[in-house]
């Protein structure tokens, strides 16, 4: 018995109609990402593993979908090494390359290899799948595209507003009500100094990250197990727990974190960005969330994550400020601010919603039935005239039975049917059928094109 063919879990494959579905998401982004100067760019799927490691903390790391060495990978592996059944150890020795975990690393690593090439500040954006070795679940795939703009190059504060405007332009097009949800990592570094644990930062965030899904006492749990003490995790509840408006948490935070440079220096930004955008009409609801640390170890200022509103489902974006990550590459002082929209959870959440404008799901538009060889001859001309006014057409490609051209134009919805006897190619006119309507009307050739070009 043959085996039924399956795919890794985690991915999934695209029908026409779902792809025309996720071209609209991306269309609409690349639009937006435009509309504000940014130009795309691409990198390969694979990265050298030494251009990956390092920059997603520990956890990041462990995520990495490692790629076997090419040819003899036991090449340098001693018996007892395998013996050993040490899968980091083996990975190691054994995998030189990986799937790119996003697309911000890559690109910090395009920026410095480029740096001669390009102009500064540089505004680009990049749409392409990534990998990460998670447990799928709802929501969570292994393989997923990202649709990233970034801006490096400048330390300007603007940057932030304007991938903020970026962020609910792009869901106002979409018609998803969000909420825009922004802390600053600085904010989180005074945290840690305030309640005595500086050197445990990447712990905190990690912990406090996670609150919206596991809940307080399951973070303070897992503080427990990082070796944070009880009075430290006491300390900490009340700046995570602050309420009312940002402005008064900023407020608050001013006199909690006064004895920290780091943390005042957050606040500072965190009003900078509130005050410019006090003065532009956003439709997305902005939030400033103390709890929200990106677990992502480059971050170091404004972090930022988009949540729907009406579908249960993780987060659609975020992004932040990351002063230097070129910098472990070779290229210091060069900061950047980015986010990225998660398409796959977009298209969820669009098809829970049912938002999907009708010209987004539709393909041809004109189908031209065939009744044979001299009705074909005739109609050829017919349907490469349509095509170069942009209508999207398509000719049957053998004389079946009407019904079953009727029935193929039924299940893909194609919207209108032309059909073309001795009577019709006679006096030079077409029948052209309404799917929707069933009403039929002869026409002339341009008379067609012209109907069509007004219902794109």
């Amino acid at each position: 018995m043959i085996r039924k063919p399956s795919i890794p879990k985690g991915t999934r494959d695209f029908t026409p109609e779902e792809t025309a579905k996720r071209n609209y998401i991306f269309n609409t982004i690349r639009d937006v990402y435009h509309l504000f100067g940014f130009r795309q760019i691409e990198t390969p799927a694979m990265e050298n593993l030494s251009t990956l490691t390092g920059k997603y903390g520990e956890e990041g790391d462990k995520l990495l979908f490692r790629i076997l060495n090419s040819g003899d990978c036991f090449a340098g592996i001693t018996d007892e090494e395998l013996q050993e059944r040490n899968p980091v150890r083996f990975a190691a020795k054994a995998c030189e390359k990986g799937l790119r975990y996003d697309l911000t690393v890559p690109f910090a690593r395009f920026v410095v290899q480029r740096r001669n090439e390009l102009t500064f500040p540089f505004k680009r954006y990049q749409i392409q799948p990534v990998w990460r070795a998670d447990r799928p679940q709802k929501g969570r795939y292994r393989e997923f595209y990202q649709c990233d703009g970034d801006v490096v190059g400048s330390d300007s504060l603007l940057n932030e507003v304007e991938l903020i405007q970026i962020m609910d332009e792009v869901f106002r097009r979409f018609g998803i009500r969000v909420c825009i949800r922004m802390n600053n990592r600085k904010i989180l570094t005074g945290m840690a100094e305030i309640i005595g644990e500086a050197g445990r930062m990447a712990d905190i965030t990690v912990a406090i990250d996670k609150l919206d899904k596991i809940g307080q006492d399951s973070v303070n749990a897992e503080l427990r197990g990082k070796g944070l003490s009880e009075t430290a995790i006491a300390r900490l509840q009340p700046l995570i727990g602050l309420t009312g408006t940002a402005r008064e948490k900023l407020a608050a935070l001013t006199g909690l974190l006064s004895s920290s440079a780091a943390g005042l220096k957050g606040i500072e930004e965190t009003g900078f960005i509130l005050d410019r955008i006090e003065h532009l009409p956003l439709t997305a609801t902005l939030e400033l969330d103390l709890t929200l640390a990106r677990g992502l170890s480059y971050y170091t200022g404004a972090i930022f994550e988009v949540k729907a509103q009406e579908v249960e489902i993780g987060s659609l974006t975020g992004g932040g400020r990351y002063d230097n990550l070129t910098g472990v590459f070779g290229m210091d002082g060069l900061s950047g601010v980015g986010i990225s929209f998660g398409a796959d959870r977009i298209y969820d959440v669009l098809n829970r919603l049912n938002l999907y404008p009708e010209e987004a799901q539709q393909s041809t538009q004109l189908l031209f039935v065939n009744f044979g060889e001299r009705e074909e001859a005739w109609l050829l001309p017919l349907v490469a005239r349509a095509r170069a006014a942009g209508i999207r057409t398509e000719i049957y490609p053998e004389a079946a039975k009407i019904k079953k051209q009727m029935s193929y134009a039924d299940a893909k919805k194609i919207p209108f049917v032309a059909l073309a006897g001795e009577t019709e190619m006679a006096a030079g006119v077409l029948l052209l059928k309404d799917m929707a309507t069933g009403r039929q009307t002869q026409l002339m050739p341009e008379e067609i094109i012209e109907l069509l070009k007004k219902k794109r």
